[in-house]
């Protein structure tokens, strides 16, 4: 006799399972706990099978009946409804997890691009913290655009970041078959206005004061503030400044950085001036046996990245006096402002940039413009002292630059 759902409320749990008919291999069992679970009983190929639909009253009378019909279709068809269960269940553990995509988008791609780290930093804060035990399959263009956008929130450059490495890394699944296309393909980053942020000469002086390493108003880690100080002294990138080697230095007073270091792959030489000296030789007391000249606080056998730089700057600036935010990367372009201000032509100071010579110049201008570079970071570094209140050094003077032990 077919069951009735006041039959089914009127059934109460015995001290054993027990099964109730519901017909057409259709029942419902009780368990002892009271669960309630919906059994279909049916033969193939002469075997008795049985599946289990779902629990009452979340699958209902009426639901468990008609998934019970959809199953004995299948049936007719010679498809097996335990083995296509336990193939689907399969194949759901077989997909990889966004986690997993990540784990071989790393090992194949991204440790070997030189922005590696600071993008594995963004996926791993943002993406995998919302979406790292999902299938990579189910994530959607949706998914990515509402990320994105609680990212923006906080921060705008930060977003369109996350966006770039998370369409390249699902293209990357797509080429690989992880996926059998990217939901990301045409997703547009919006447009970024460029930082037109300098630093004035009060600005200047009171960071360099607040840089200071028994300067307690900036209570930061010693080594980022001489990393700061390098960044405003030479000009050059906060990623460059912070991977900074010791083997980089030469004997000559001049920081050699590899193309490989560098955005634009080409090698970069910055004559050192005595400030520049002076913050490497405050820097060694930290360094200890590493070769970075600026090691990190948590990992002192590596660099510190320009992560913390920045988190240093954001956590400060209000302190420190200074009434608009600004970045790590500002320090170059005040750098690069002041170099057109003491007179310094636009080529010279683009090399001490280490920008390239566009068109037809660059192929056919290989000067390396040592000197040039030398004497406008040498007027620099006096304008700085001026601003910030710094006596000259006497004549001739030079700090010497000790070799790292080991």
């Amino acid at each position: 006799m077919a069951l009735s759902d006041l039959q089914i409320k009127k059934l109460t749990p015995k001290a054993e399972r027990f099964e109730v008919a519901d017909g057409n291999g259709l029942s419902l069992r009780i368990m002892p706990t009271g669960t309630r679970s919906w059994i279909l009983r049916y033969m193939v190929d002469g075997k008795a099978r049985r599946l289990t639909l779902g629990t009452y009253p979340a699958l209902s009378l009426s639901g468990a009946r008609e998934q019970a019909a959809k199953e004995h279709l299948n049936i007719q068809q010679g498809i097996d409804p335990v083995e296509k269960k336990k193939e689907a269940k399969a194949t759901r553990k077989a997909a990889p997890t966004v986690t997993d995509l990540f784990n071989e988008f790393w090992e194949i791609e991204l440790q070997h691009k030189k922005s590696g780290q600071e993008q594995k930093r963004l996926i791993v804060k943002d993406a995998l913290a919302a979406w790292g035990t999902r299938k990579a399959g189910t994530i959607t263009r949706r998914d990515a655009v509402l990320l994105v956008d609680d990212v923006r929130l906080r921060a705008p450059i930060t977003a369109n970041r996350l966006q770039g490495v998370l369409v390249r890394m699902f293209n990357f699944a797509a080429e690989r078959g992880v996926l059998e296309h990217s939901p990301l393909t045409g997703m547009r980053k919006k447009a970024e206005q460029a930082r037109q942020r300098v630093l004035n000469d009060e600005e200047i002086k009171l960071l360099w004061q607040a840089l200071d390493l028994d300067n307690k108003t900036m209570d930061a880690y010693r080594v980022t503030k001489l990393a700061l100080k390098m960044i405003l002294l030479t000009g050059q990138r906060p990623g460059e400044v912070c991977g900074m080697t010791w083997a980089e230095i030469d004997a000559a007073g001049c920081w050699n950085i590899p193309g490989e270091r560098r955005k634009g792959k080409d090698a970069q030489s910055v004559p050192l001036t005595d400030m520049a000296l002076k913050v490497i030789e405050q820097a060694r007391v930290y360094s200890g046996q590493s070769p970075f000249v600026f090691t990190s606080s948590y990992k002192p056998t590596e660099p510190m990245t320009s992560h913390a730089l920045s988190k240093a700057i954001l956590r400060h600036w209000e302190k420190i006096g200074i009434e608009v935010s600004f970045t790590p990367h500002d320090l170059r372009r005040t750098l690069r402002t002041r170099l057109a201000e003491l007179g310094i032509d636009d080529v010279t100071a683009e090399q001490v940039l280490g920008h390239k010579i566009m068109g037809i110049a660059g192929v056919y201008n290989r000067h390396g413009y040592d000197n040039e570079k030398r004497q406008a970071l040498e007027k620099w570094a006096r304008k700085l002292r001026q601003i910030v209140g710094i006596e000259e050094p006497e004549t001739g003077k030079v700090i010497p630059l000790r070799r790292a032990v080991g």
